[in-house]
This record gives C-alpha cells, structure tokens and sequence, in this order.
C-alpha cells in the first residue's frame, strides 16, 4: 500500500490506497472507517483489500481509523461525501451520534455500507444500502451456551456471572441478550451479579477487577467483545483466581487463542472473522456498484466458536501473522 494525499482534501489523517492501476481513481475511489485498531479491523482490511484485488473493478480505497471518536469519522464523512466518493463502508462510531454523517454520505448520493456496527434501525433502513453483519444475537448465545455446559461439566448449579460490556453499540446490547437467554435456558440457577462497562483493554481489566472486589465468589465473566474478555482474563489472573473463576467472551486473536490454549482462565471464545466480513463488504460493495442492490440490507456474516485449547491451538497455526 501506498501512503497518498487526496487532491483538494484538508484532512488531518493519512489516506491509504489499494490497488492502484495506471491512474489513482480511475475505476472508483471508496472511503473506508475502521473503528478502532483492534485486530478485527487489521483484519476486515485485509479481506477487504483482497476482495477488490480479485475483481475486475479495483478502485482506489482512502482509508482510515477514527478511534472510536464520532467527530473524526464526521470529518472523514464530509470529506468522502464532498468529492463524491462511489461508496463508504465504515464501522460506525455510534448508533446515533454517527446518523448525521452517514445521512450526509446518502444525500450526496454516496452509497453506505456498514459493517460489525451500524446506526438505528430506522437510519440503517433508511440511509444504508447494506449492513455486513453476524447475527449479534446468535453470536452471544454461542457463548451462552459454552459457559453453560462448563457449568454442567462441572456441576455448578446456582453461578455467580458477571459481565464486562461494551454497550455503546446496539451489537453489544444484543449480544449479551443472546449470552443471557442461552445461558439461563440450559442454567437457569445462574445469576448476573454485574455488568458493567470497559470500552479499552484497560477499562476492561479495571472494571472487571471493581467486580472482583464487590463479588470475590464470581464464577465466571462474559466479555461481549475482544477488550472486555481479555481485560476479564487480566483480572482474574492478577487477582490470583486463577482455577475458580472462569472467562468466555468474544472476538479472536492471537492473545485470545494463546489463552484459550492455556485454557485455565479462558474457556470459549465466538468469532466473526475481519478477514471473511471485509471480503463481504468488498463483494456487496462491488454488486452495488454494478447497479444490483442487496435483496436484503442485512448481509450475513458467518460465526465461528472455539471452546476448547486444541482449537486455541490450531487458531495460531493458522494465522501465523495474528490478523483474524
């Protein structure tokens, strides 16, 4: 990849471009939001690199990383919706907070494709022309359903469960959701003592640690997405509860896989793949661009479960380079 200015942009971010042919642009340019520079977006940037590589159509894609700060991804919005771009696909930053700014992209006749995240319901069918996403209900009972046959493995009737979330995005309300109902179904005994909420790594480990304090008998943390469940994993283990309390949680990565093959604190972890949902959104985004809207706007994405330390294991053999 090449690092290059984008004509007649004021922006205060470098702009990456793929797949550049003879012209910069000529078949297309495509902005392109990653949320934060967790993994899973090293991740969709690969697939989706790859994707338009494989096509007949390569356009230029001005890429960026907002951090998870709604006011960056407005200006990059601006920006993409100013020069016309022929499609945004981004993660958005909030379901509310980011509605003005992919309005703005609509309006301009710039076609939106989001993907993991997402606005409001009414704004996605409004405003967006597809959403890759992974069923986020499915995707926490998955888990749900690991942490329940770890308890009935181990014969623990009445858990204590605390949960570590990232409830800023509707995903991750409708993970835990999922979590929930799958858990309490096969278990019903177990109780949710806590959840709160640790959008960073080390957000994570401190609020999961405030649990510990209030609830040292805790059997078990579910982290909705990457940072939560590592930060549980971090607590857990510096508070030396190492063989009594227990982790499953989301998203996969090479610490990830690393801890489930110790398999003494990290006992399960549900995935999406980066690499498979930037591939889709290339593939959707092209069809777009074709003139053939998706016949739904929702476009799944397949969920891949990992519980138990041989497939930490295989996980890392793999994906040698770490990207999910």
């Amino acid at each position: 990849m090449k690092n290059v200015l984008a004509t007649g942009l004021a922006l205060c971010m470098a702009l990456v471009t793929a797949g550049c042919g003879p012209q910069i642009g000529s078949e297309g340019r495509i902005g392109v939001i990653y949320l934060n520079a967790e993994g899973y977006y090293a991740g969709v940037q690969r697939g989706l690199t790859a994707g338009f590589e494989d096509s007949e159509r390569e356009p230029q894609l001005i890429q960026t990383n907002i951090q998870s700060d709604a006011s960056r991804e407005s200006t990059f919005v601006d920006t993409i919706s100013s020069v016309q771009a022929d499609a945004l696909i981004l993660s958005p930053a909030s379901a509310t907070a980011s509605i003005p700014a992919i309005e703005l992209a609509h309006e301009s006749g710039v076609p939106v494709i989001c993907y993991n995240t997402c606005v409001t319901d009414e704004a996605t069918e409004e405003f967006v022309s597809a959403y890759i996403l992974g069923d986020p209900t499915e995707f926490g009972a998955a888990s749900g359903r690991q942490m329940a046959q770890y308890f009935l493995d181990e014969g623990i009737e009445e858990p204590k469960v605390a949960i570590v979330n990232c409830e800023q995005f509707e995903v991750c309300i409708q993970r835990r959701e999922g979590f929930e109902a799958a858990l309490l179904e096969q278990v019903p005994g177990a109780t949710i003592v806590a959840n709160q909420e640790g959008l960073t790594l080390d957000e994570a480990v401190e609020r999961a640690e405030q649990i510990i304090t209030a609830h040292p008998d805790v059997d078990a943390f579910y982290g909705e997405a990457g940072s939560q469940m590592l930060g549980a994993v971090r607590a857990v283990r510096a508070r030396g509860l190492t063989g009594e309390t227990v982790v499953f949680g989301g998203d996969m990565s090479t610490q990830a896989a690393q801890m489930l093959a110790d398999n003494t604190i990290l006992k399960g972890v549900t995935d999406i793949s980066g690499i498979k949902v930037g591939d889709l959104a290339a593939e959707v985004t092209l069809q777009i661009l074709a003139g053939s809207e998706p016949d739904d706007v929702i476009v799944p994405a397949p969920i891949d479960e990992y519980a138990t330390a041989e497939s930490g294991l295989e996980w890392i053999e793999t994906h040698p380079d770490g990207i999910p």
